[in-house]
């Protein structure tokens, strides 16, 4: 091996170690992703920030995430990835909303992974159940699906108690029957867009089966 050659190997591995120790340098200097501050998303969604003409999220969706209108979801204790990424959907056109989008595109990153923070930490308050003549349908429906339209079990997804899977499924024990239902209706209508998976499942259910499953759902803790 003549010495030119020598002499080109050396050169080059000295520049490989150049640029791998000026790769490592930038990348131990690059900040690390903020973590979410369940305090500042407590106080912008107990007082809103009048500053940017944010309402506070308490005024629709109550007092630790435990909606009492309706139509509103309970929030509380609900997985910090998926509410962070139901914000971020809502800047999107596959979950538009009247009062939401607005909201949510007002919202910097940081205040939609703050209020998710938060509202995780909260402690949901107990739905129940209100309609008896319904319940064993609902309940059929929730743990074993409809074999006869292909709906697969929600239980499959959301938990054998509503509690969900965290960060792939959301929780649904508890979760008012109204709001329930006209999710899986907007889903059916393709209102709502943001999950593929529960469009194809609803356009399969009858409102009577969206309405047992929804009562049922309210009921589990």
């Amino acid at each position: 091996m003549n010495r030119a050659f020598l002499r080109f190997v050396k050169s080059a591995l000295a520049a490989t170690v150049a640029v791998a120790g000026l790769a490592s340098a930038q990348h131990a200097a690059a900040p690390a992703p903020a973590k979410a501050d369940a305090a500042k998303g407590a106080t912008l969604y107990d007082s809103g920030d009048a500053a940017r003409n944010l309402p506070a999220c308490v005024s629709c969706h109550g007092a630790a995430g435990n909606s009492s209108i309706s139509a509103n979801p309970k929030l509380a204790g609900q997985f910090d990835a998926y509410t962070h990424k139901q914000l971020v959907d809502f800047t999107a056109p596959s979950r538009n909303h009247a009062i939401m989008t607005p909201y949510a595109k007002a919202l910097s990153d940081d205040d939609k992974k703050n209020i998710a923070a938060y509202l995780a930490t909260q402690t949901p308050k107990q739905g129940a159940a209100r309609n008896v003549a319904s319940i064993d349908l609902g309940k059929k429906i929730y743990r074993g699906g409809i074999a006869g339209t292909g709906v697969a079990a929600c239980a499959s997804c959301h938990g054998a108690n509503g509690n969900g899977i965290p960060i792939q499924f959301p929780r649904l024990a508890g979760q008012h029957q109204d709001y329930t239902v006209a999710q899986l209706q907007a889903f059916k209508s393709g209102a709502r867009k943001n999950s593929p998976q529960m469009s194809t499942l609803a356009k399969r259910m009858s409102d009577d089966e969206m309405k047992a499953v929804a009562d049922y759902i309210a009921g589990l803790k």
